[in-house]
């Protein structure tokens, strides 16, 4: 009895997935980042304050809410 493999997936289309989910984990990082910093951007210096932030960490902060998803 012989093997046969029906499977007709090639190399290309695997890599062509493999890029399409990095795409797609990279634009939903981007959009936290955005939402993030548009979100702590809102708040007053004030509101930071009380949250121990301050303005020039919204970037750092929106890039470490970013990367844990």
């Amino acid at each position: 009895m012989a093997y046969t493999n029906t499977q007709t997936q090639s190399r290309f289309s695997g890599l062509l997935a493999t890029i399409s989910e990095d795409l797609r984990a990279r634009m939903e990082r981007r959009r936290v980042f955005n939402q993030t910093v548009s979100e702590l951007s809102q708040l007053s210096n004030r509101e930071l304050a009380d949250l121990g932030l301050n303005r020039s960490m919204i970037r750092t902060i929106a890039w470490q809410a970013a990367q844990e998803r």
